[in-house]
């Protein structure tokens, strides 16, 4: 089953990534982009489920290829 498709959130959310000086090839951890909840929960006030918007994000992710599950301990690679 799809997670869904790449939208605005997923951008939000790889942005963070980004900015996060996290490169291709680098493992982080679900805690490490959860430490951006609070920029993401300014950019979608009306959003109280954070977290798992961003764990929905990352699955949206692994299916495009772009990071992939390390472990089930929320680790993760970014790919691309």
């Amino acid at each position: 089953m799809s997670a869904g498709s790449w939208t605005q959130w997923t951008d939000a959310v790889w942005d963070c990534i980004e900015l996060m000086g996290i490169k291709v090839g680098s493992v982080f951890s679900l805690d490490d982009i959860y430490s951006a909840e609070s920029v993401l929960q300014r950019m979608y006030p009306n959003n109280h489920h954070i977290q798992d918007k961003i764990r929905q994000q990352l699955q949206i992710m692994k299916e495009c290829g772009k990071i992939e599950f390390v472990n089930d301990d929320g680790i993760y690679r970014r790919l691309e």
